[in-house]
């Protein structure tokens, strides 16, 4: 069964930086790919990020590239959301979620929130001005 848990969010001034964490069980596909979300209150869900399992290529949303980094540790299971430069409009709770890689062009490039097959709970990030 598919599991993921987020951690690693918490209260950080602005301009600071976290990493939050997803830790992947369950998930059989040879390939699939994991993406990050953020959801402020009263917004839609935005995707983030995706990483890809089969060769580590990444994708981001224009609106964060450049502050955010994901990796992975294939050994852990793990994949990891390095932000930096973090910014009071960054607060929300932040997802991670795991699809299928031949679904690779709704998942990371439209980032799609209900093509994928599975999420966390979520972890929640506030930035304080």
């Amino acid at each position: 069964q598919l599991q993921l848990v987020e951690s690693g969010g918490g209260l950080v001034q602005s301009g600071g930086s976290l990493r939050l964490s997803c830790a992947v069980s369950g998930f059989t596909p040879d390939n699939y790919v994991i993406g990050w979300f953020r959801q402020a209150p009263g917004k839609e869900r935005e995707g983030l990020s995706c990483i890809r399992s089969s060769d580590g290529n990444t994708y981001y949303d224009r609106s964060i590239k450049g502050r955010f980094a994901i990796s992975r540790d294939n050994a852990k299971n793990t994949v990891y959301l390095q932000m930096s430069g973090l910014k009071p409009e960054d607060t929300a709770v932040y997802y991670c979620a795991a699809g299928r890689e031949s679904n690779l062009f709704r998942l990371c490039i439209l980032f799609e929130p209900h093509e994928y097959d599975g999420w966390g709970q979520g972890t929640q990030v506030t930035v304080s001005s």
